[in-house]
């Protein structure tokens, strides 16, 4: 039997259940990096005094989506080995990460938040490469994938987790947790399997970055809808990772680190059940409660409040499960089922990201900088309440958009 391409073979690979633990801490420790200091990056830069910023800090996210993952990612892992690339992106990364508290100060805010870009502009490639390892280290066993992907859910909770317990939500002190395992990362994928770097494609470079094949399936009514929707929702969502730090502290909750790692927690457990549910209801169903849940989460936070309302402050947190894989789960399952059978999956999946983590939440990340600028420089909690209805509506304006003008011709030609 043929091997998947790049995978190791059967002969070298270790056993199944070694293998599989080795790359579950590979995606434990990839996540966690990023979940120590990204969930109350919004918290510590109110505190220090720095809140103007906190926009322009989330969007070296979406920028280093489309630079470090596409450039990065998608060249250099033609000429270098995956594993080698993790090493050196993960010290080099640890090592500005160790540098980072110093500059979470008003005198060198704008500072912070160009060594911060530099910075996700290493990182965002090892999300990559992380599962191309993983993938190709599994050969024909990629259904034991997700399971080794939960992981990495894992990973960003035990962050939250230990950031909220120790104290550190609201500390600089975030960056230096997430530097000691970046740098033990970039150690342990000296050990990890030596895949092959993917074959250089026929078409140039150029067009891979760009993602000109998949461009072409725009050419659906139905995908370029999904696509235009995906794109809006990333807009409203983007003010969920930047300001649901500082809004939760701001309703007196302590360990704001622990209360927004239930989000993961739920993401977890739907993560498990999206293939079934896929199959079950189809993609229409799940894509528009997903919509329609980030318009709750956010009415929820805009009544929510530190006294009797704080109900619906935990549960908008916990909605996460629903607003994320419903959507981003299901729509990447759904690029999936459209692209593979024009060859052009890899592509279409990295446009996705493109339009989503890239152009969406780099616009959202803008906008809301805009509102929370409205506020004042300690915001209440009846500011904050104001602040979350515009999320809240723009997401139910998108989920009636997406209602009425989306048709899942492949699901309906297959009845």
């Amino acid at each position: 039997m043929a091997t998947a391409e790049g995978a190791i073979n059967a002969a070298e690979r270790p056993a199944d259940g070694l293998l599989t633990g080795r790359l579950s801490a590979l995606m434990f420790m990839q996540f966690f990096v990023w979940g120590a200091w990204t969930v109350t990056l919004g918290l510590v830069m109110q505190t220090v005094g720095i809140g103007n910023l906190i926009g322009n800090a989330f969007s070296v996210g979406p920028i280093a989506s489309i630079v470090g993952s596409f450039l990065l990612g998608m060249a250099a892992a033609r000429y270098v080995s995956p594993r080698m690339l993790m090493v050196i992106l993960h010290l080099i990364g640890g090592a500005i990460l160790f540098m980072l508290p110093s500059l979470v100060n008003p005198e060198r805010g704008d500072t912070l938040v160009w060594v911060l870009l530099g910075y996700m502009i290493l990182y965002m490639p090892t999300v990559g490469l992380a599962n191309t390892i993983a993938l190709k280290s599994l050969g024909d066993r990629t259904d034991r994938f997700p399971f080794v992907r939960a992981f990495g859910t894992l990973g960003w909770i035990a962050a939250g987790l230990i950031v909220g317990w120790a104290g550190l939500s609201a500390s600089p002190q975030i960056f230096t947790i997430s530097a000691v395992v970046s740098i033990a990362l970039g150690l342990y994928s000296f050990t990890l399997p030596n895949v092959e770097p993917d074959a250089p494609r026929d078409e140039s470079v150029v067009r891979q970055v760009f993602c000109v094949e998949a461009f072409s399936l725009l050419k659906q009514r139905s995908f370029m809808i999904f696509i235009t929707c995906a794109t809006l929702i990333s807009i409203p969502l983007a003010m969920y990772y930047a300001y649901a730090s500082p809004y939760v502290g701001a309703t007196g909750i302590v360990n704001v680190g622990g209360t927004l790692a239930i989000g993961q927690m739920s993401e977890l457990v739907f993560m498990f059940s999206m293939p079934w549910l896929y199959r079950r209801f189809g993609v229409k169903p799940l894509l528009l409660v997903g919509m329609a849940a980030w318009a709750l989460r956010y009415a929820l936070f805009a009544i929510g409040d530190g006294g009797a309302s704080i109900w619906a402050v935990y549960l908008g947190v916990a909605l996460h499960g629903v607003c994320y894989d419903f959507f981003f789960v299901a729509g990447a399952i759904y690029t999936g089922t459209i692209a593979t059978p024009k060859g052009v999956n890899a592509q279409a999946q990295g446009m996705l990201t493109l339009f989503t983590y890239g152009v969406g939440m780099l616009l959202g990340s803008q906008i809301g900088a805009m509102l929370y600028a409205q506020l004042p420089a300690t915001p209440s909690i009846a500011d904050w309440q104001q602040m979350w209805w515009y999320p809240a509506v723009a997401a139910a304006l998108i989920a009636i958009l997406f209602q009425f003008t989306f048709r899942d011709t492949k699901t309906e030609a297959a009845a």
